[in-house]
């Protein structure tokens, strides 16, 4: 990165990196909470119809998805010596995620079934719209932060350490914590208040890791501004809506940046299918307590974070591409052993052992699939500055959210229709044995055909270490 304070900010401190990635959290467990237990908390606990909640959960991902190249495109064009481009952002975005989170789980059960519909749409498109002001720079300053291509790989794996903190601590931490059974509720996750509880949790994780992440890297800002391109500040002059589709138009022409937007969109889609109907697999196809669920998700989850020392050694060895094709590969044994456990269902129900291989196999791929991607992203922004002279990280970070957002909501809103189609009944303690073994089938079978959709994308990405080394040596004999 070249600029006097170039060399300053070429290797970053452990513990810069830390503070950095914890900020992950402040997002990350939110928008997982509602990717987990939003579908189940309104269809259970709130009686909701499925289609409806469908539908309400997809246009807020739609508008999520829409307004990150949006959020992108004005902290790329942010000039603020006190704030740089990013920092302003992540400071409120991280108030306002924590504030709007608490009210969306405070819904009353006693309120009209028409005021709730209206309140959670409302409250959700608040949410998805504090975390895109907050996640957005965030994802861009961490592509900001080195321009070695090792180092790029360390800083989102530690990153990617926190992102799954945020899943473990809303499918493990939260299953133990807050859904315990009782003898009202023998499986917690029926308990209405165990949902307000968590909620408070979420939003007391969001402000305090958002601050943390704010104050440990806003020290950076002097010479990130210092290393702005003239091509970016002469951007900043002539920023607006035609800019904007320009750049999203220049973004996905980098054939490199849209493989590895594919493959990262449809390895997502996978992670939605889970988030939008895993709780009813484990709850009625599985009839797991929520102590099962658990433990299944804390060795999905542990194995992801204890395995990412060894995904930046592999990446190092390997290489970041073949490196993400090994992740996916071990996703997809993953996904078909789950497959095979849906036809044992009966034999299988409640008994945790069998999972476990299932969630070794999908937790080291995760692992690798969750980090690699991001930095690869930040080798084909080189690719990009190359070209036109402009670093364009918020767009290129908003363009890959827009994708595997869109994607996601309409896999979220099928899923919502499906629960009525296959005649899912929330006032039924059990389903009907049709209804429990089509929830386990759609699950594992949309799950491999993403993964292996995945690996078809990312089979067409050629960038590697020598390639972006080159790219980085013309940049900077210019």
């Amino acid at each position: 990165m070249p600029g006097k304070n170039s060399k300053a900010i070429k290797n970053i401190p452990l513990v810069d990196k830390i503070g950095y990635g914890a900020g992950n959290l402040t997002f990350g467990v939110v928008i997982q909470i509602i990717s987990t237990y939003m579908v189940f908390y309104s269809t259970v606990i709130h009686k909701l119809p499925g289609s409806i909640i469908g539908l309400a959960i997809g246009i807020s991902v739609i508008w999520d998805a829409v307004s990150d190249p949006i959020m992108g495109h004005i902290s790329d064009n942010t000039d603020s010596k006190k704030f740089g481009r990013r920092h302003f952002y992540i400071l409120i975005g991280a108030i306002s995620i924590a504030f709007f989170n608490l009210l969306l789980w405070e819904l009353p059960l006693a309120m009209p079934a028409v005021w709730k519909i209206v309140l959670v749409i409302t409250l959700l498109l608040i949410v998805k719209t504090s975390s895109t002001v907050y996640s957005v720079p965030h994802t861009a300053l961490g592509a900001e932060l080195s321009d070695d291509y090792n180092e790029r790989s360390s800083i989102q794996g530690i990153r990617t350490i926190f992102f799954v903190l945020g899943l473990f601590s809303a499918n493990v931490m939260g299953m133990f914590l807050f859904f315990k059974p009782t003898p009202e509720y023998p499986q917690g996750q029926m308990n209405p208040a165990a949902y307000q509880n968590m909620g408070v949790a979420a939003s007391v994780i969001a402000i305090v890791f958002g601050l943390i992440c704010y104050y440990t890297t806003k020290k950076y800002i002097p010479a990130l501004n210092e290393s702005i391109r003239p091509g970016n500040k002469k951007q900043r002059e002539t920023s607006g809506v035609k800019q904007l589709l320009a750049g999203i138009l220049s973004a996905l022409t980098n054939a490199d940046y849209r493989y590895v937007v594919l493959g990262y969109m449809f390895t997502n889609v996978a992670s939605a299918l889970i988030g939008a109907v895993g709780m009813h697999v484990f709850t009625y196809t599985f009839r797991f307590s929520n102590y099962g669920i658990a433990l299944i998700f804390g060795v999905l989850f542990g194995t992801s974070i204890l395995t990412q020392p060894l995904w930046i050694k592999i990446s190092e060895r390997l290489d970041k591409k073949p490196s993400v094709i090994l992740g996916l590969g071990s996703s997809l044994a993953g996904a078909l052993y789950f497959l095979i456990l849906v036809f044992l269902k009966d034999s299988v129900a409640g008994q945790a052992m069998w999972f476990l291989p299932f969630a070794a196999l999908s937790g080291f791929g995760m692992g690798g699939l969750f980090t690699l991607p991001l930095s690869m992203v930040a080798d084909t922004i080189d690719v990009e500055e190359l070209v036109s002279g402009e670093r364009k990280e918020g767009l290129y970070y908003g363009c890959m959210t827009l994708c595997y957002k869109l994607s996601q909501s309409v896999a979220i809103f099928i899923l919502g229709t499906f629960l009525d189609l296959v005649r899912f009944d929330s006032s039924l303690p059990v389903q009907p044995p049709g209804t429990v073994l089509a929830l386990g089938i759609i699950l594992a079978v949309g799950c491999i055909l993403s993964i292996v959709t995945a690996i078809l994308c990312y089979s067409r990405y050629k960038l590697n270490r020598e390639k972006v080394t080159d790219i980085q040596r013309q940049l900077k004999m210019r």
